[in-house]
């Protein structure tokens, strides 16, 4: 009988302990999914409240991704990049994981990074320069 005692008292912690690990997995996926949808090596992590915008770079391309925290439900997101000089490449709609990505080539100049899930967003300034 009081092994039955114990159990009840580790089932909530086991409960947590589970579901921690699988929250802590998947953020790694998110970021593998963006690596997998964009070329080149991650630069920048962009974190906000609803999301993160990953900013990735190869041969003078700069690829970015809008990551939702809330996956699966369709909700206004938005990711854009600006070189220096040139005009915004915008992936803007509803969305149910991510926008994006979107591609410019920054040669050597700077870039901006904005990104939107629901009411919250980010903007870098200008980066990579």
């Amino acid at each position: 009988m009081r092994s039955g005692a114990i159990h009840r008292r580790l089932a909530p912690v086991l409960a947590v302990l589970t579901a921690s690990g699988l929250l802590a997995l998947a953020a790694p996926a998110q970021e593998a999914e963006a690596a997998a949808l964009c070329p080149g090596r991650k630069v920048r992590t962009l974190p906000f409240s609803t999301g993160s915008v990953l900013v990735y770079k190869r041969g003078g391309y700069v690829c970015a991704v809008t990551i939702a925290k809330k996956q699966g439900v369709k909700q206004k997101m938005a990711v854009s990049v600006r070189a220096r000089g040139g005009r915004s490449v915008v992936d803007d709609g509803r969305f149910a994981y991510h926008a994006g990505p979107v591609t410019v080539h920054a040669g050597r100049r700077c870039v901006w990074v904005t990104g939107r899930v629901a009411a919250d967003s980010v903007s870098s300034g200008w980066i990579l320069c």
